[in-house]
């Protein structure tokens, strides 16, 4: 069966192929009749017409694509964003090709021989940021997801408000009783955990505090195998409470405390940061700070439709909220 053209659209509704151009483009308005416009569309969907994109979007000299750059996808909420991200993509005629870094925050190969040609923009989390370099065409609008707005090129940042949520962790903890901590910090060098390690000090400095920091690799063995040295010596100077810059940290602290013969969280608290369908998986339940995920990746797809708009783009940090659960309990009496 022969594809319907916008001639035969033309033809069916009575009016010019430029009509039909202007009507199924969405520019009539002002130009067209209301009654015109919704002959075309009529004519369209009773001759199953379907514009050719590929030949608009060459004639624009636009993709309508855009490029989501995250760490590998092992981690569930970087899979949030790009459905966040998707959906408002597709609201607009757009599409979102994910670029997850192999190696998971390090730099990776160009997957495209020009990007220029290839997309409109991209959007990118400051934790792939490495494998931006390798991605050809510097000059495409980019928007940074949860990185330094002080820094870098790019035309917008969408942030969530870290260290916000680390006060609310720190003052769950202290009006538990805690005053000896151990942060388990994640040993990806990345502005957002720089960040959430700063809002700690700060948060605690005023309080007669005690607080080490033990980096891991972000990986539920990584962190255990950290933790269990980390607490392996008992004495007055353990830490009551342990802060861990994400969930899959916290989930290994947890396992680590077991296998010591620690309760969790008689004997310590553990709080994450991501509030992923891991913080529920585990037992007990853990009290973490919860990060809206799809909310950065739409905000993220608005500001740069925005950028490709001509519209300069500014917002305040996404909120963040601190989600209590049965991980954190009263510290313990000396």
């Amino acid at each position: 069966m022969t594809r319907p053209t916008s001639r035969d659209v033309a033809t069916a509704a009575g009016v010019s192929q430029a009509t039909v151009s202007l009507v199924l483009g969405d520019k009539w308005r002002g130009r067209v009749s209301e009654r015109t416009a919704g002959l075309v569309r009529d004519a369209a969907t009773t001759l199953g017409y379907r514009p050719n994109l590929a030949a608009r979007n060459l004639r624009l000299g636009t993709t309508r694509t855009a490029l989501l750059v995250v760490p590998a996808l092992t981690n569930e909420f970087f899979a949030r964003v790009y459905t966040g991200a998707a959906r408002i993509a597709a609201e607009h005629g757009f599409g979102v090709v994910l670029y997850p870094s192999p190696d998971g925050t390090g730099p990776a190969r160009d997957p495209f021989a020009s990007a220029r040609a290839a997309l409109d923009g991209v959007i990118a989390s400051s934790m792939a940021a490495d494998a931006l370099h390798a991605i050809g065409g510097t000059d495409l609008p980019l928007v940074m997801l949860d990185s330094d707005p002080d820094t870098g090129h790019a035309s917008a940042h969408i942030n969530l408000a870290m260290a916000d949520g680390m006060r609310q962790v720190t003052e769950h903890l202290l009006d538990l009783g805690h005053r000896r901590f151990l942060h388990l910090a994640s040993a990806i060098d990345s502005w957002t955990f720089d960040v959430r390690a700063k809002a700690l000090a700060t948060h605690l400095g005023p309080h007669h505090t005690e607080l080490r920091t033990v980096r891991a690799p972000l990986s539920v063995d990584g962190a255990r195998t950290a933790m269990e040295a980390a607490l392996a010596t008992p004495g007055p100077d353990r830490p009551t409470a342990v802060i861990c810059d994400d969930d899959i940290l916290a989930a290994g602290a947890c396992k680590a405390a077991r296998r010591l013969g620690l309760r969790v969280p008689e004997d310590l608290s553990v709080t994450g940061f991501d509030d992923l369908a891991l913080a529920t998986a585990v037992e007990p339940e853990l009290t973490t700070v919860h990060l809206p995920a799809e909310r950065i990746g739409e905000q993220g797809m608005t500001a740069l439709l925005a950028v490709l708009e001509g519209t300069p783009w500014t917002a305040p940090d996404l909120p963040v909220n601190l989600v209590v659960r049965d991980s954190s309990g009263p510290a313990p009496t000396p």
